[in-house]
């Protein structure tokens, strides 16, 4: 275990399906068994970005993360690469940063081991219009498919089923322009920039984003691709080009609907995507481990 781990906060997405109600108990029993303790923070869902602020302001040593990407997206841009180190634990859907950090394990085990044999490790990634990703940013028609699943996902047909149509009427009204590293200027239906970190393409030091750029040709096409980026297996899509890139330039005629690390959020129309090398400080299993 990291030397100087004394105080720890945790904030855990209880109403997640994959964290549940014993999580808190669970977290303090692997922290118990190694003579350590925690404040926990349980916030229900409209209250986990207060929940956050709040833990960070009490400068802890460590803070654990029990939810999804978005939440430890959040979590880095309010620590920063000189603020507490960040332990993500899978507590999402996708977990890409999680398993990226510790391994296709459940988070109970990721905690045990990030506690006793973790070290720490600073992350680069991206940087948007002021805001920060370590996984992934989607950009473009695909990004507006997320409410359509998170819909399907509680169980919201009704709400599913409008989103997906609005998906998929705005599939081809909005296509972006883009020039890589001052490079040509091309266009695509959708832009994807992957991080050192989760990328199979770069090697997790590298200094450079992975960029796809994707296009489509009809309704079907748009409906696979929206849903082959939100699930991670883009390259599965028809027509996709990739490139190493270091800062992008991208813009449409109209705001950009693009996911940050599985969050929503709204971009300018004129936007640039650049590389960060120093995001935020996490506590990480030795690479052999990973």
């Amino acid at each position: 275990m990291l030397d100087g781990i004394k105080r720890i906060e945790v904030v855990a997405n209880c109403a997640s399906g994959s964290v549940g109600r014993t999580a808190p108990a669970e977290v303090e029993q692997i922290l118990s068994d190694l003579g350590l303790t925690a404040n926990i923070r349980t916030p229900e869902i409209g209250g986990i970005a207060d929940s956050l602020r709040d833990a960070v302001k009490t400068n802890p040593d460590l803070l654990v993360v029990l939810a999804g990407d978005g939440t430890a997206r959040a979590a880095a841009e309010l620590c920063g690469p000189g603020g507490p180190l960040i332990a993500p634990l899978a507590g999402g859907t996708m977990n890409m940063l999680p398993h990226a950090v510790y391994g296709l394990r459940s988070w109970q085990e990721a905690l045990a081991l990030a506690l006793t044999t973790g070290e720490e490790r600073m992350i680069g990634g991206g940087e948007v219009d002021g805001h920060r990703f370590m996984v992934a940013a989607i950009l473009g028609a695909p990004a507006l498919w997320a409410p359509a699943r998170e819909a399907a996902r509680f169980l919201k047909p009704r709400r599913a089923l409008r989103s997906a149509r609005l998906a998929l009427g705005r599939a081809f009204s909005g296509r972006l322009r883009y020039i890589l590293d001052g490079g040509p200027r091309e266009k695509a239906e959708a832009l994807i920039f992957l991080c050192p970190l989760t990328s199979k393409e770069l090697h997790e030091d590298e200094v450079a984003l992975e960029a796809a750029a994707l296009d489509v040709t009809d309704a079907a096409a748009a409906v696979l691709l929206g849903f082959h980026a939100l699930r991670g297996d883009w390259r599965n899509s028809p027509n996709v080009e990739v490139e190493r890139c270091q800062i992008a330039r991208v813009w449409a005629a109209r705001g950009i609907p693009a996911l940050l690390d599985g969050e929503p959020v709204r971009l300018k129309s004129l936007t640039d995507i650049r590389y960060v090398p120093n995001i935020a400080r996490v506590l990480a299993l030795p690479r052999e481990a990973e």
